[in-house]
């Protein structure tokens, strides 16, 4: 499982994913049928959320599955940046896919 933190039009969110990476194909495609097709995300140690978010990542997480490709583990922008300060987190991963185009 890995984490990241995606900062997008709107908010940050924090999500888990059973992919390897934010620029595996599947995932740009399930957060573009969420309606993010442009975004920069940092990846976060699957032990830090834990830490951070407590029971809320237990929750999340208890029927957590490898085929479940994409959990959202926070949509509050600023629980997530209080929580996970920019100068802890690991370099960005940069998608735009109208670049792509």
């Amino acid at each position: 499982m890995k984490g990241a933190v995606i900062f997008s039009g709107s908010s940050p969110i924090v999500v888990l994913t059973s992919h390897e990476g934010l620029e595996d194909p599947d995932i740009v495609e399930r957060l573009h049928q969420k309606g993010i097709g442009k975004f920069i995300a940092y990846p976060v140690p699957v032990a830090t959320l834990k830490e951070r978010y407590g029971i809320h990542f237990d929750i999340v997480t208890e029927d957590l599955h490898e085929s479940d490709d994409l959990r959202v583990l926070d949509f509050n922008g600023g629980r997530a940046m209080d929580l996970l300060p920019l100068h802890e987190l690991g370099e960005p991963i940069i998608h735009d896919e109208a670049a792509m185009v």
